[in-house]
């Protein structure tokens, strides 16, 4: 019936991908995770402990992929929604060929594409080739590919047929290419975007408010049973495992009374490794087990003594640095244990010792610098604090530090004016949109936050009413119904 339809000019399918895709069978999730192991490798959020921000984006992103991934396999899916991602890599071995985008001078560069595959193979095919990562391992995992795929590809048309969109107005099949160009031209709005997730936000959050109510109350009792400043978390976990993890904390209280004792005062920071952070919070590994918590907070008192000789160090700095400030910018740097940034001053100051820098005492006074030990020049952020290499040259550094000293109050003038904008653009959207909690991630800036709350004051969004809003990088409903929305988001509808 369709004799007389003719083959159109198409993208070659053996252009995007391998050979031997076309004659493969099904993956599985096991060899999907499998495959991409090249790309875990590449963007771990553990390789980017210097790199905050770019940890807490390869985070989030790989969330999203796993959720998508998931999806996939759901038996009986018709379609998914477009997922954009966004991940900074490594350079590794497999990716440091030319011909893509450079990376930077801190060795990674950043990748974005969308998913809008249909199979696991497509979708890790994509994936590595979005990320210029190498998918020739992908064969091997293949156990069913055709054993002559290289041969029977070679017979192939170098143009394959591509039906002409009357062939699927007749049967009502989809046009593949149809969906694909429409993903492409699509542009995710504010507005569309809330319209599309803004119910399963609702329903997530009415079901987890049990639960919510339950991380209050064990928060609250085991704050004042054991006397603590703050609980916090340094990963953005559910609400289900943060219970589990007060839950695991209180029966440790009441197994060891005596040494949590130790802990009055402080703040419980539940993270990947125990241990006290180098701002002095008492850090629990959520991997680790009850004996590990137990010794620590039995060692606190030793980490008390560390951490004043730690202060010590920082005064002793300040005063050969012309009363400069040494902070340490939780958002802003790596996560750090105590011992961890002791010995990283320590060695800063050794060196400070060796080459004394003629500054005039107290000439710094209310200037603030943080030591980096990824660096080897000195720099100056926009938040208005100087960052210091620890194997800085002498010499150069008085230089820099005493040439920017001007800019760098400008930008701390500016920088607590902006916090005060901040804040009251916060208080203020969250009053308006009626919202049960209004927050950014770390990595969100004061500058962008208050771009973003502006821009939010001047919409009609009736859709945020009694919502968890939280400012971050990307579109997202968290598992607990929290709705994430980019700071720079687009305003009107979506363009199609």
């Amino acid at each position: 019936m369709f004799c007389h339809l003719r083959p159109v000019r198409r993208l070659c399918l053996e252009k995007a991908f391998p050979h031997w895709f076309l004659y493969s069978r099904a993956f599985s999730g096991a060899e999907a995770v499998n495959a991409l192991r090249p790309l875990y490798f590449a963007v771990h959020p553990d390789f980017f402990g210097q790199h905050p921000r770019e940890r807490e984006v390869n985070e989030n992103s790989l969330q999203r992929l796993s959720v998508y991934l998931e999806n996939l396999q759901k038996p009986g899916f018709k379609s998914l929604k477009p997922t954009q991602l966004t991940f900074y890599v490594r350079e590794t071995d497999q990716n440091s060929s030319d011909g893509q985008e450079p990376f930077s001078a801190s060795g990674f560069r950043a990748v974005k594409f969308t998913l809008h595959t249909r199979d696991l193979l497509s979708t890790v095919l994509y994936i590595l080739n979005s990320c210029s990562l190498s998918v020739e391992h992908i064969q091997s995992l293949n156990s069913n590919v055709h054993s002559q795929p290289l041969k029977a590809a070679k017979r192939m048309s170098d143009r394959p047929i591509k039906w002409d969109k009357s062939y699927y107005s007749f049967t009502g099949f989809k046009d593949p290419d149809e969906d694909l160009e429409q993903v492409l031209r699509m542009e995710t709005t504010l507005t569309s975007w809330l319209d599309n997730n803004g119910e399963s936000a609702v329903k997530k959050l009415e079901n987890s408010l049990p639960l919510r109510k339950e991380l209050d109350r064990l928060k609250d009792e085991l704050s004042h049973q054991l006397q603590l400043s703050d609980i916090r978390w340094q990963r953005s976990w559910g609400i289900a495992h943060r219970c589990s993890q007060l839950h695991s904390l209180g029966r440790l209280a009441q197994q060891n009374v005596e040494s949590l004792k130790n802990a009055k005062g402080c703040t419980i920071i539940f993270t990947d490794r125990s241990g006290m952070s180098a701002v002095g919070h008492v850090m629990l590994g959520t991997m680790d087990v009850h004996h590990h918590w137990t010794r620590l907070f039995e060692r606190l008192p030793s980490y008390f003594d560390l951490q004043r000789r730690l202060m010590l160090l920082e005064d002793q700095i300040s005063y050969l640095l012309g009363g400069i400030q040494v902070v340490y910018i939780e958002e802003l740097q790596p996560v750090l244990t105590l011992e961890e940034y002791y010995s990283l001053l320590n060695v800063f100051y050794k060196r400070l010792l060796k080459n004394r820098i003629p500054f005039h005492p107290r000439s710094l006074r209310g200037l603030q610098m943080i030591l980096n030990s990824d660096r080897y020049a000195p720099s100056l952020h926009e938040l208005g604090h100087f960052n210091i290499p620890v194997l800085c040259d002498p010499a150069n550094l008085q230089w820099f530090i005493l040439t920017k000293a001007p800019q760098a109050r400008e930008n701390l003038k500016r920088k607590d004016e902006l916090k005060v904008i901040e804040n009251e653009l916060i208080q203020a959207s969250a009053k308006k949109f009626s919202l049960e909690k209004f927050y950014k991630e770390p990595s969100v800036s004061s500058k962008q936050m208050v771009d973003c709350c502006k821009r939010l004051l001047e919409q009609p969004l009736p859709y945020l009413q009694g919502m968890h809003l939280c400012v971050s990088h990307f579109y997202s409903v968290m598992q607990d119904g929290d709705l994430c929305i980019p700071w720079n988001w687009k305003s009107g509808e979506a363009v199609k």
